[in-house]
């Protein structure tokens, strides 16, 4: 027997496998490398145990990714009941991001499991429950949740495309870019860049919190439909 094998076997040995040992691995790996190089081999690598150990837990990786799309969900804020509605979707909002941006990998597939986790239907459904007591009717609630979340999805998606990640980053790419480009022939980029991106205190998470509000501000409650 190998040292390798030894290993395994000894970490098997000292932390018996459960479903969630598995989803949790899975998700570190995914966090690491990405989704494309999430296998059962991979998981089983990170366990430190052979890859036929996890189907006494999982069917396979599509109930891993099920399992992981759930961690994620559980991991989101649920809407305050002790405040506002705008300030109830807010709040679950900013919790979404934060956690997306831990997760890349995640944005991709928050809405694609056709068997969702508890963790999924009890988020989606104190969502749609704080829209409906806000006084939404059913319909203005199902336009409000598909906004919220194309929004959402929307920036972080594009945020995680970005070719920076922070405030120092960002004056380095955008001020090489305004420095090869000419002026005279981007006048309106260069204005941008020059008396906004690169302005001090800029923060593109601002964004975010900006576009927010105008999406929360167009939506309006169906008095008569209050439950």
């Amino acid at each position: 027997m190998g040292e390798g094998d030894k290993g395994r076997r000894g970490v098997s040995a000292r932390t018996p496998l459960s479903r969630e040992r598995v989803i949790r691995a899975a998700v570190a790996v995914a966090d690491e490398k990405g989704s494309a190089s999430l296998t059962m081999r991979a998981v089983a690598g990170a366990l430190g145990v052979e890859a036929m150990s996890l189907y006494h837990h999982v069917a396979g990786r599509e109930e891993i990714l099920d399992g992981m799309v759930d961690a994620v969900f559980g991991e989101i804020d649920l809407p305050p009941r002790d405040t506002d509605w705008k300030s109830a979707m807010r709040h679950r909002a900013l919790s979404a991001r934060a956690a997306l941006r831990r997760h890349p990998w995640a944005v991709g597939l928050m809405d694609s499991r056709s068997r969702p986790g508890p963790a999924t239907l009890r988020h989606h459904d104190a969502v749609i429950g704080a829209l409906r007591a806000a006084g939404f009717s059913v319909a203005m609630t199902a336009h409000a949740v598909s906004l919220i979340d194309s929004y959402l999805y929307g920036f972080v998606l594009q945020e995680l495309s970005l070719p920076f990640t922070g405030a120092a980053e960002l004056d380095q790419v955008a001020g090489a870019i305004l420095r090869e480009m000419p002026a005279d022939t981007y006048p309106h980029l260069a204005e941008l860049a020059t008396e906004h991106v690169l302005e001090p205190g800029y923060d593109h998470a601002d964004e975010f919190g900006f576009g927010l509000t105008l999406v929360l501000d167009a939506l309006h409650p169906d008095e008569t439909a209050r439950t």
